[in-house]
């Protein structure tokens, strides 16, 4: 016990002095008397536009991190299938039309979406997904899409970079006027075609995406529902594309065709209906903004509404006269524009139910525009866009299910079997609608007093002379500049008749009999006779 205590203390002894002689070694130092004299270095406060630009990014959801790289994969791959919508749509409305009017709807098609996708990089996002004014559209902060990063996410889209989803959307605002060529196809100038698609982009398009994608006064007060363009698309250019079958009046030989023109190009048309139904996958699914299971049930509701809606048209072309290449092309495209607005609310097995039920609506829809009420709009976007939009927008209002997406709403079968989400898509799709002709009315008539809406012209020449200087197939250039006399035919013909004679005297004396070739001729007078009948 004494040794223990004898030898701790010589450890604390021993300690002690090593501490001193630490403390001896450092205050002897000459870094430490440096290191105490020299002035504290001051602590660095953040600034006040650093506390702005956190603050601003808390406010738009915008964080350093927030950018998911599968979502922005798919969103990208998205629009890039969405821009193939627009050649597409050229090929599919040019092989249903007239081949004289081919390359009219090429340069309409193509350079509206060009002029549209300027408008919306100039003040087109801006208008739509700015901060709103009233509800009614939004401001100019984000005029030239300045202040849209491309390294981190904005308030509309917590997953992909802000200039993606404005890319994104850019494509959506660029195709929805250019669905109307389609009803006024063959009639219309083209200076008359480049105010509408301004005009109708600026007072129809702008205010109705801000209303209901937007801040606007339908998404904010009432949380009406679009996934991917029902009201704000399909509804608005159906809509007005009736309105322009009804102002511009019907193409020569209306009654003739009883409104169903054949097409020139199957073909064509049917390569055209084959890349929108493709590209549209992208229109829906995107719509998304992200890769996960709710873009895999939208791809799979768009695909059972599309083919349940073209065997409803084949079904009833068959029924009414044969089964029709035109009409099964007509019927998917109905299905795929029906199921836009629904496609991200709806579990995918209501998706065949509501393409049956579209199916059937756009078909009755043509016989009573066309054939009923005659109103030519020339490839019934009215029907295959406008009456399918509106009924797959209320029918969110129906099938609508909250467990498909947490953004959504459950409709009147579903949940608590509220009406109110019916009540609200039904008003959303009376105003858009209502919106959508209103403005289309005012625009044709100001279009009229300017410069004139139906071009004056030789329907059998058709618009692609008359209006851009060329021609999409070179055989009509040939028939129409080398027009033949009648003595010139006659001349042909009655050629063609001695060519044949003489071929068929040559073939009669090589016939063998008895080994001594006999030479039958014909009597001249006979020769001259057919000469002189022709």
């Amino acid at each position: 016990m004494g040794k223990k205590k004898v030898h701790l203390a010589a450890v604390q002894q021993k300690k002690v002095s090593d501490l001193w002689w630490f403390t001896g070694q450092t205050i002897g130092s000459p870094r430490f008397w440096e290191s105490v004299t020299r002035p504290a270095k001051p602590r660095v406060l953040p600034s006040f536009h650093h506390i702005l630009e956190n603050t601003i990014m808390l406010h738009t959801n915008q964080t350093a991190d927030c950018i998911n790289t599968g979502d922005t994969t798919w969103v990208l791959i998205s629009s890039i299938l969405v821009l193939s919508m627009m050649p597409a749509l050229a090929f599919f409305e040019a092989g249903l039309l007239k081949s004289i009017n081919t390359v009219s709807l090429v340069t309409q098609i193509i350079g509206g979406a060009s002029i549209l996708s300027v408008m919306w990089h100039l003040i087109g996002y801006t208008l739509v997904f700015g901060h709103t004014y009233r509800g009614i559209i939004g401001d100019f902060d984000n005029i030239l899409m300045l202040n849209v990063p491309y390294d981190s996410c904005s308030r509309h889209a917590p997953n992909i970079p802000a200039a993606l989803f404005g890319f994104f959307q850019m494509m959506f605002a660029a195709i929805s006027p250019l669905l109307i060529t389609g009803a006024f196809a063959e009639r219309l100038k083209y200076k008359a075609f480049v105010i509408f698609i301004i005009g109708w982009e600026l007072f129809i398009y702008y205010p109705v995406a801000h209303w209901i994608w937007g801040e606007g006064w339908l998404n904010t007060k009432f949380e009406a529902q679009d996934f991917a363009g029902g009201m704000v698309i399909h509804t608005t250019s159906g809509v007005s594309a009736l309105i322009c079958g009804i102002v511009l009046g019907q193409r020569k030989d209306f009654d003739k065709y009883n409104g169903e023109f054949p097409p020139s190009n199957l073909p064509l048309a049917a390569l055209g209906g084959a890349l929108l139904w493709t590209a549209w996958f992208g229109f829906n699914a995107g719509s998304a903004l992200q890769s996960g299971s709710l873009a895999v049930s939208t791809v799979v509701a768009t695909q059972r509404s599309a083919v349940c809606s073209g065997v409803i048209w084949l079904i009833i072309s068959w029924i009414r006269h044969k089964p029709s290449a035109t009409a099964v092309l007509n019927g998917v495209i109905a299905g795929l524009a029906g199921i836009t607005p629904a496609s991200g609310y709806i579990d995918p097995q209501y998706g065949a139910v509501i393409g049956v039920i579209l199916g059937f609506t756009s078909y009755s829809s043509i016989l009573l525009f066309k054939q009923k009420l005659r109103i030519d709009d020339a490839l019934d976007v009215s029907s295959v866009h406008g009456v399918t939009g509106m009924i797959g927008s209320i029918a969110i209002g129906l099938f609508g299910q909250k467990s498909f997406n947490k953004d959504g709403k459950d409709g009147l079968l579903f949940g608590n079997h509220s009406p109110y989400l019916l009540g609200v898509q039904v008003m959303s799709v009376v105003v858009t609608g209502l919106w959508s002709a209103l403005i289309t009315i005012i625009l044709l008539k100001i279009i009229d007093k300017i410069v004139g809406l139906k071009i004056e012209h030789d329907e059998e020449l058709g618009l692609d002379e008359e209006e851009h200087g060329e021609q999409a197939y070179g055989w009509r250039h040939s028939l129409v500049s080398d027009a033949l006399t009648e003595e010139q035919i006659h001349s042909i013909v009655r050629g063609s008749v001695n060519h044949h004679i003489q071929n068929d005297q040559r073939r009669l004396s090589l016939i063998p009999t008895n080994n001594k070739p006999i030479i039958i001729r014909r009597p001249r007078s006979d020769i001259s006779k057919l000469e002189e009948t022709l």
